[in-house]
């Protein structure tokens, strides 16, 4: 479907004049119809959020399978959650689970709410840097955090539209992995997970890393569907 089909097919037709506007101004079409479908589910999203995509519902997935000797009520949270649409959809497949998510932006915490409840989703949310405003154990660390370097090419309808908190990393754009991984032991249980959304070149940067401070862990990167580096799994068994 193409942005024009989109907006016709989801816009109010006494708005569509405006929202075709916008569209030929560069604006992404999700934000000017107001919502996107992830993972079947509907979430709002505006400029104060990331426009989510089919990478992140490719982490899910993957996630999903490393979680299936689980027990169902595991303990989740989703670091810079945004518009809150992996928090919730985990939640959705994991209705026993407990699940947080964290952001610190009041902005994207407000729009996670909102999908929360439109979802039916009993999210627990804070407002905070990563890991920092939380003092239990998890069973899975969840993150799609901002990773794109400073100098980085990326397309004028991102740069120009979606934030740039949400965005940009310092250190070659690794820089949050770095903290959740440096702090993460203090935050998860004995057998447990953690799981990113990574840019395509940052996959060996991320997992050496990881195995300074998790060296007896199976750290894994996994490639997305256009056969890019995308996802770095750490499973944990090590006390």
């Amino acid at each position: 479907m193409t942005d024009l089909e989109y907006l016709k097919k989801y816009l109010k037709p006494s708005l569509l004049n405006e929202g075709i506007e916008r569209l030929n101004n560069g604006e992404p079409v999700q934000y000017i119809v107001g919502n996107v479908d992830f993972y079947g589910y509907i979430f709002e999203v505006n400029k104060n959020v990331l426009i989510p995509r089919f990478e992140t519902e490719e982490l899910i997935d993957k996630t999903t399978k490393y979680l299936e000797n689980f027990d169902k009520k595991i303990d989740i949270v989703d670091l810079g959650t945004g518009s809150g649409c992996i928090a919730v959809t985990l939640k959705k497949i994991y209705q026993e689970a407990n699940v947080d998510a964290v952001d610190i932006s009041k902005d994207a915490l407000s729009i996670a709410k909102i999908n929360a409840e439109n979802n039916n989703a009993n999210i627990n949310f804070y407002l905070g840097d990563m890991l920092n405003p939380l003092n239990k154990k998890y069973d899975l660390i969840i993150s799609n955090p901002p990773y794109i370097m400073y100098d980085e090419e990326i397309m004028e309808i991102v740069k120009n539209n979606e934030p740039h908190l949400a965005l940009y990393a310092d250190d070659n754009g690794i820089k949050f992995y770095k903290e959740i991984i440096k702090n993460a032991k203090n935050y998860l249980k004995e057998n447990s997970i953690i799981a990113f959304e990574i840019g395509s070149t940052q996959g060996l940067m991320v997992k050496e890393y990881a195995n300074k401070y998790f060296p007896n862990a199976n750290i894994i990167i996994e490639k997305d569907i256009q056969n890019n580096d995308r996802f770095v799994f750490i499973i944990n068994n090590w006390l």
